[in-house]
């Protein structure tokens, strides 16, 4: 029989549950990404006026090279906020033909050319930027002594797939994966490969002597290997395995080993080296894996081709940004998550020329920053809050607000 007790706390249960069920059935859902352009004028872009922009030119004029090489009516990618190449190939042709130029001289070239626009999504302006940087590595090109973790080349046995190809509606998606039999299975994860499952199946471009650099590598996507003769060789992403991105640090703020707004490249790095033996574990929680390939030139290579400039070139996401497109950072507001913090300054003008596993996003952007130690301290060390804002040709964006009714 249930007692009068018993039978009150079940009902307080009940209600309980009923209550629990209640807000997550009428929890609404967030809202479907939506991307718009907010024309502005310079006037309005806090730093514009004191920016070494000869510095963006060099970067602009990089990308430049590429887009004149594009048909006319190829997009420029992104979500067609930027037009197709015909748009950018007048400002482009402009800005190749001018020699090495002043500070004012390149101010004057980006202000005749284009109008910005603030970038949002569905009204709000603010997004996550972080950094990257090119790392050294010390390698060999056989495996011996210390140097035992592969940095591989892009196994012969995966495949990749435009989904595209199949359904219109899966366009700009790709999956990559192995033949097993008679079944398209995912490709091998960062654990099974760590494991040796691609022993004999991939050939490893260089050996390096310490996989937690090879582990900070793949995260960067490009870095420099040291030789024991002295030489060095640039080695940049190739292809991944395909499998998503976990970035290690929330396993480490879920478990309380570093406080949320503590986490930074550096803590991960030196709770690796106090806990060495759960590094492998806790490096393994990321199933994606990068393959690379030996890379030509004094400069890493952005996923678009072109050399990257420290400070001047940013990984966005493609989904929604285009390719090489200038963009005015404004990081000078206050974190969503951690307002105790001090937000960095940074307005400047960069050129969207590379991506990344963990940029996703409307708002969303990862700064390079060069090569070595120095710029291993500025990438690590930032988790930023700002906003952008997108330089388009006149002429477009004239016509994108005629076409909106703005």
């Amino acid at each position: 029989m249930i007692t009068g007790r018993l039978a009150g706390l079940l009902f307080v249960f009940a209600v309980l549950a009923l209550g629990i069920a209640a807000f997550w059935i009428f929890q609404p859902e967030p809202p479907e990404d939506r991307q718009k352009l907010q024309p502005v004028t310079f006037a309005s872009l806090d730093g514009w006026d004191s920016d070494a922009m000869d510095q963006a030119l060099s970067a602009f004029q990089v990308s430049c090279r590429r887009v004149l090489t594009f048909p006319a009516e190829r997009s420029m990618g992104g979500s067609g906020m930027a037009g197709t190449a015909a748009d950018w190939k007048p400002a482009c042709e402009a800005a190749v033909a001018l020699p090495p130029t002043d500070v004012e001289g390149a101010r004057r070239f980006f202000q005749t050319w284009f109008r910005p626009a603030r970038v949002q999504n569905n009204g709000d302006d603010i997004g996550l930027f972080t950094g990257y940087y090119e790392p050294v590595l010390n390698g060999s090109l056989t495996r011996e002594g210390a140097f035992t973790t592969p940095l591989y080349a892009v196994p012969p046995h995966h495949i990749s797939v435009d989904l595209g190809e199949f359904r219109t509606e899966w366009k700009g998606q790709r999956i990559v994966g192995r033949v097993e039999g008679n079944r398209f299975r995912p490709a091998e994860s960062r654990k099974e490969i760590d494991a040796g499952a691609l022993t004999g199946k991939a050939t490893p471009l260089v050996w390096v002597d310490d996989p937690v650099d090879a582990f900070f590598l793949h995260i960067q996507g490009s870095g420099l290997v040291t030789f024991p003769d002295g030489s060095t060789r640039r080695v940049g992403f190739a292809a991944t395995n395909g499998q998503r991105y976990y970035a290690v640090g929330k396993t480490l703020i879920d478990k309380g080993e570093v406080p949320s707004d503590q986490m930074s490249m550096q803590a991960i790095r030196a709770w690796m080296e106090k806990n060495q033996g759960q590094a492998q574990s806790l490096m393994e929680e990321n199933p994606s894996y990068v393959f690379f390939r030996f890379l030509e030139g004094t400069a890493p290579v952005g996923s678009t081709g072109v050399g990257l400039t420290p400070g001047r070139s940013l990984a966005i996401d493609p989904k929604w940004i285009a390719y090489g497109i200038p963009l005015w950072l404004d990081l000078n507001v206050n974190p969503k998550d951690a307002a105790s913090r001090r937000p960095t300054q940074l307005r400047r003008l960069v050129v969207a020329q590379d991506t990344g596993g963990a940029i996703r996003g409307i708002v969303r952007g990862d700064v390079y920053w060069g090569t070595g130690d120095d710029a291993a301290s500025l990438a690590g060390a930032m988790k930023e809050y700002g906003r952008y804002y997108a330089l388009l040709p006149r002429d477009l964006l004239a016509r994108q607000a005629k076409e909106s009714g703005n």
